[in-house]
């Protein structure tokens, strides 16, 4: 079974999170420059068995896609066309910045290490990655459309 690589998409930069190879857990690979990130996921998919990308999809609190999804999609694109053979899924992702911020503060960080773009970015796909996780261990579903 291969490892489930997770992404907090974002315009400059993007958290990355992967799982063990039981998917047991989740842990937070450094972040990477939006620009570098096909170069990064064909070079991590190359050297590790990754058998799934997940990528975190921005929602309103009513559900619906927020404006953040729209510079998703042309990179859902390219990926699907660059890794043709990868399978990738879609998962909400809802709060997690908040959380992530929240996490930062309760693990007693300082306030400039909590300003850290990056470490807020890696933990947020971290939590993407763990309620991914939780979701199919509690038999959840995945967002169609890819």
């Amino acid at each position: 079974m291969g490892r489930v690589l997770a992404i907090d998409y974002g315009r400059k930069r993007c958290g990355i999170a992967v799982t063990d190879t039981l998917r047991i857990s989740a842990n937070g690979l450094p972040t990477v420059r939006a620009c570098d990130l096909m170069d990064f996921l064909k070079d991590y998919c190359a050297g590790n068995e990754v058998d799934l990308i997940v990528v975190g999809l921005p929602r309103t609190i009513k559900g619906e896609d927020s404006e953040s999804a729209d510079y998703i999609e042309p990179f859902l694109r390219r990926l699907r066309h660059e890794m043709p053979q990868m399978k990738v899924e879609r998962f909400d992702e809802r709060f997690t910045s908040v959380l992530a911020h929240r996490a930062m503060l309760d693990a007693g960080l300082s306030k400039s290490r909590r300003r850290e773009k990056e470490l807020a970015d890696k933990t947020a796909a971290v939590i993407i990655l763990t309620d991914w996780l939780q979701s199919r261990a509690a038999g959840g579903f995945n967002i169609p459309g890819l």
